[in-house]
């Protein structure tokens, strides 16, 4: 993630100040944001580095409590649970999804109005389906609970335990489905990332979006 995200940004006009890895020194540079793809075990501790040095910073990293890193800081608000802004002074220094690809981001909102017709139709039981490459440490996907999350938004009554099957396999980018089965027929909902490049974009955009805020 960390070479497609520095290949999109640079295409789209910006500079890389600092690279960053575990064989390298935590130094930002003088960063305007920093984009955080690392492990659900470090995420946290790089975060608060960003924070002291008091950069902004655009995180893609799941499986970790991200809402437990805003308690205990303290002093950051969120409205939406992906923005988080300092108190004091009104400036956003964190943007989190569990997913930042454009296309996944409307495969979200699909999702969410799908579940919303479906709340009339108890017939139908929903599950979901995240197929990833086996170096992928999370599961399931940030993005299989944030669908998950969507579903139940809209409080049908059936919906106890969703199902959420997770494949490990080759060298998947990331498959989501969406299944709504009943004994008449099926519904079914996909996102295909056909690599990371759409990943890098979004988390590229938000960072923008960031400095410009």
């Amino acid at each position: 993630m960390g070479h497609c995200i520095e290949q999109v940004a640079l295409s789209r006009g910006h500079e890389i100040v600092a690279r960053i890895d575990v064989d390298t020194p935590f130094d930002l540079c003088g960063a305007d944001a920093a984009i955080e793809f690392t492990t659900p075990a470090t995420a946290a501790a790089n975060i608060r580095r960003a924070w002291q040095a008091g950069v902004p910073v655009v995180c893609g990293t799941t499986g970790w409590p991200v809402q437990q890193l805003i308690m205990d800081n303290g002093q950051l608000t969120s409205a939406d649970g992906k923005t988080f802004v300092d108190k004091k002074t009104g400036k956003t220094m964190l943007v989190w999804s569990s997913n930042f690809s454009v296309g996944v981001n409307m495969f979200f909102a699909l999702n969410k109005d799908l579940a919303a017709m479906m709340s009339v139709h108890p017939q139908y039981t929903p599950s979901i389906t995240e197929i990833h490459h086996i170096h992928k440490l999370d599961k399931p996907s940030g993005t299989a609970k944030t669908l998950a999350e969507g579903i139940k938004e809209s409080n049908i009554p059936s919906i106890q335990d969703l199902k959420i099957e997770s494949i490990r396999e080759g060298e998947v980018p990331g498959t989501h489905t969406v299944t709504w089965d009943s004994e008449e027929d099926t519904i079914v909902i996909s996102h295909i990332a056909k690599g990371r490049q759409g990943f890098a974009l979004g988390a590229v955009l938000a960072a923008e979006k960031l400095v410009s805020l």
